[in-house]
């Protein structure tokens, strides 16, 4: 064999093993990217709305105290601020199993949050070790952490001002295999019914497992929708807390609205 041709042979093989080493490149594997919706009715009524990143749930099993060893839900998130103005993002992780019937909210789980930045950061988990520090909401908040201030402003330019946290959840019915997570506080719209019901804009992802109660192979079935959403809140005791979220007036809720677009930055496996 020639050395040109030789050449080729070697480059033809190792084409497939590049491609596959960057489809895989660390943080970037399975994170999907929900950007807000522009709807021009909203727009004039002062309406904002964050991006969404997201990856599909996963599972780990940990021995939380009091409770021993649990199978913790999670999923890993980033809020991106592109309002043009900072903004507080005061979460709601709601993950309902469509065939089991059940609600569960998000918690906020010290041992497991911990675990999980090692998960997902392994070489900053272990940096941040070395130097000591072993509070994981420097790079991975929790829902009470991240509300501490609000998300910065990015620019179109520039590289996104991501905040990262993770939602999680040690109570969902291991046979479940159909869920959905409702996701509040990505935006400010709301609106009231006739019977006092506040209904905030929310983000509807819904999921699905495959294979037997152990399995760990949860996938996002698209497509993504805002929908308003009924919430806990009441008007009246709680309308200073309303207030936070309805900006100068009231909201009509609208049809309900696909989210776009919906971008999966690498390939499954």
């Amino acid at each position: 064999m020639g050395r040109t041709r030789f050449m080729l042979v070697l480059l033809a093989g190792l084409v497939p093993a590049l491609s596959l080493t960057l489809a895989q490149t660390p943080g970037r594997f399975n994170e999907r990217e929900i950007r807000r919706p522009l709807i021009p009715e909203e727009a004039k009524q002062g309406i904002w709305v964050l991006d969404f990143r997201f990856k599909d749930p996963r599972l780990i099993t940990v021995d939380i105290p009091g409770r021993g060893k649990r199978v913790v839900w999670y999923l890993w998130y980033q809020v991106i601020n592109n309002t043009g103005e900072p903004r507080t993002f005061i979460p709601d992780f709601e993950l309902v199993t469509l065939d089991k019937n059940t609600v569960h909210h998000d918690q906020v789980l010290p041992k497991a949050q911990m675990m999980i930045w090692a998960v997902e950061d392994a070489v900053g988990h272990a940096n941040a070790k070395q130097r000591g520090l072993t509070d994981p909401s420097t790079y991975l908040k929790n829902s009470v952490t991240i509300a501490s201030q609000p998300i910065p402003v990015s620019k179109a330019d520039a590289v996104p001002k991501a905040v990262t946290g993770v939602a999680m959840w040690d109570d969902v019915n291991r046979d479940s295999n159909r869920y959905s997570i409702f996701v509040s506080g990505l935006s400010n719209g709301w609106s009231v019914d006739d019977k006092k019901v506040v209904r905030r804009k929310t983000l509807q992802l819904n999921f699905r497992r495959f294979g037997d109660e152990f399995s760990k192979d949860i996938r996002w079935e698209p497509p993504a929708e805002w929908i308003y959403r009924a919430s806990s809140l009441k008007v009246g005791a709680e309308e200073k807390k309303v207030g936070a979220l309805r900006g100068s007036s009231s909201v009509r809720a609208p049809a309900l609205q696909p989210a776009v677009p919906v971008k999966n930055t690498a390939p499954r496996n």
